[in-house]
């Protein structure tokens, strides 16, 4: 069950609005070029004359689909947060359902580390957005549901939500990207020390 609260549309709840066959593969393949060219050329380059360009359809179709610039970049979270929630809700274990609980958080924070890395300059921009743009968003509350319900079932003695707030604390994109670039720590580090929070969640860790 998910809580109540939060301003934003749940990315996962209901999907993408139905479209056509052909303005759905339009979309597809300006978020794809998009994508590339934030990740290539970095995300001062991406303009919608670009992305109309590398997808090879007309720069008024781009518009019409994202409206302006700002809407194509928050358009690129969303779709690889769909497909990231996808796949720890209802994909296979560890990140899916059927694992024991400490691995399935495990799995996540690796995933969502994963994940964070991939668009860190998106999601700065997208926290930016106001003070509590990150808590705001639907995603934080898709995340935190998920990781005190699975805390909950590995030590139910626990203060769940608050533990759970405290595992999402390491991956505010202002901060992991400070470790990644400021700190030059490696992803592997980073989600050593990861493993490192999760163990603290063991019974005999708990328990001394």
């Amino acid at each position: 069950m998910i809580e109540q609260g939060s301003s934003r549309e749940l990315p996962i709840v209901g999907g993408p609005p139905v479209e056509r066959a052909d303005a759905a593969q339009n979309r597809r393949k300006i978020l794809k070029a998009a994508e590339r060219i934030v990740a290539t050329r970095g995300v001062e380059s991406l303009s919608m004359d670009e992305a109309a360009r590398a997808a090879g359809v007309g720069v008024g179709t781009v518009y019409r689909r994202f409206g302006d610039r700002a809407g194509l970049l928050f358009a690129l979270i969303d779709d690889r947060e769909r497909a990231f929630q996808r796949t720890f809700l209802h994909g296979d274990p560890p990140l899916g359902p059927g694992a024991e609980p400490l691995l399935r958080i495990r799995a996540f924070t690796h995933a969502l580390a994963d994940r964070t890395e991939a668009q860190t300059t998106l999601l700065v921009m997208a926290e930016m957005d106001s003070p509590d743009a990150r808590f705001d968003d639907g995603a934080y509350a898709v995340y935190h549901v998920h990781l005190a319900t699975l805390i909950a079932q590995a030590r139910p003695e626990v203060d769940a939500h608050y533990l759970a707030d405290a595992l999402l604390a390491p991956f505010a994109a202002n901060l992991f990207r400070f470790q990644r670039h400021e700190r030059a720590m490696s992803l592997e580090r980073i989600k050593a020390g990861l493993d490192d929070l999760i163990n603290g969640l063991r019974a005999d860790h708990l328990d001394r």
